[in-house]
């Protein structure tokens, strides 16, 4: 079966994880090193992507260059493995104290739905 690459998909996959790890546009054209604008197109599949912006997207996100351009690979079970990588890599990005906080928040929370 062939598969075509749809820029507007992978924009889609791109914003999702993008958002998901809490990085304003901003952010994510400085981590990739390219303008705000022409991340904002990517992510919007108003332009393709060199091979170099590519490798850079997939590393910054930790995604499969497979499920950036074709939306296979890094998904399903891998995917709930990595919201819970993320969130831990999120609290662990503040201070102790900020992070005791977090982790008491969350199990406030956590906690509401097991009664």
């Amino acid at each position: 079966m062939s598969q075509t690459y749809d820029r507007l998909a992978a924009g889609e996959r791109i914003r999702a994880r993008r958002r998901l790890l809490g990085f304003t546009q901003e952010e994510m054209a400085e981590r990739i090193g390219r303008v705000p604008k022409y991340y904002a197109d990517i992510e919007r599949g108003n332009c393709g992507m060199s091979v170099e912006t590519l490798l850079a997207l997939s590393r910054t996100l930790d995604l499969s260059l497979d499920y950036i351009i074709l939306g296979e690979g890094k998904e399903g079970e891998e995917s709930h493995k990595d919201e819970v990588s993320v969130i831990l890599d999120l609290i662990d990005r503040y201070p102790d104290r900020r992070r005791n906080y977090a982790m008491r928040l969350l199990k406030l929370f956590l906690a509401a739905f097991d009664e």
